[in-house]
């Protein structure tokens, strides 16, 4: 499991919220006050013509950075809910083609299907969490999928019907597959180091700025240091769907169960 993923499990999302917040403040004030301490105010406003520029582009760099990680996991998160829901309506569809099948298959795959959704829901989505999946609802997978590999359509209604049917569960099974993929893939650790350690950089360029009023130059430090550690925050919370407290429920699931039972 990846480190991100372990916390989003194992620590309230309020918390590591908190803690983000917390070290980012005590960063950008100790940092400005420890430089304040050994660097003269004066000789840090010699720099100012050559340090604003630099720090200008630094901004520019990681903003991109920053922007690009963020839409990257908000459209997977978007995306991952998407295939949610369509694979919950393929399951509807099926439920919903079963009814030009001849008994008992037509009773036996519904019945199937009943057991298999309710594992999804009642095992699986636990497990997601975790980036694992669950090996019940593979065997009840298994199951409706030997009473289809089973069937022998006779008459031409049949074989449309069955051929829509399989389609169908081909198309959910990949789809199922996708989101244990998605359960357990998160950024690479690579971008995250880039991402922690560009904003140290963004965060301690500020420390060397000079402003006569050392309040006024603490209070900018820390809203900046707040900021992207609240960009930061939302990237963590968002980079696996179905772990923490921001995640993707089960509801399209239950909301076939309860449409087809009404």
């Amino acid at each position: 499991m990846p480190f991100q993923q372990w916390l989003l499990v194992n620590i309230p999302t309020w918390a590591i919220a908190a803690i983000m917040i917390a070290v980012a403040v005590g960063t950008a004030v100790g940092g400005v006050l420890l430089v304040r301490r050994f660097v003269n105010v004066g000789n840090l406003k010699h720099h100012h013509d050559v340090a604003g520029p630099i720090f200008s582009t630094l901004g520019v760099v990681y903003a991109v950075l920053l922007a690009f990680a963020i839409v990257i996991v908000w459209q997977n998160f978007d995306m991952t809910q998407n295939s949610v829901i369509r694979e919950a309506n393929y399951y509807g569809d099926i439920y919903r083609d079963s009814v030009g099948l001849p008994e008992p298959l037509r009773s036996q795959l519904t019945a199937g299907m009943d057991d298999y959704i309710n594992a999804i829901i009642d095992d699986e989505w636990k497990l997601l969490a975790v980036g694992q999946r669950s090996m019940i609802v593979q065997e009840k997978s298994d199951k409706i999928w030997k009473l289809i590999g089973n069937f022998e359509p006779k008459t031409d209604k049949e074989k449309i019907i069955f051929a829509e049917i399989l389609n169908r569960a081909n198309t959910a099974g990949e789809l199922r597959r996708q989101r244990i993929a998605d359960a357990s893939t998160g950024i690479h650790p690579v971008l995250w180091f880039v991402l922690l350690f560009g904003g140290i950089i963004t965060v301690a360029f500020t420390f060397f700025f000079g402003s006569e009023n050392l309040g006024a130059q603490l209070i900018m430090t820390t809203l900046l240091a707040v900021l992207i550690v609240l960009i930061l925050f939302t990237i963590l919370i968002m980079d696996f769907p179905f772990s923490g407290d921001l995640f993707i429920s089960p509801d399209a699931f239950k909301q076939v169960l309860q449409n087809l039972k009404s």
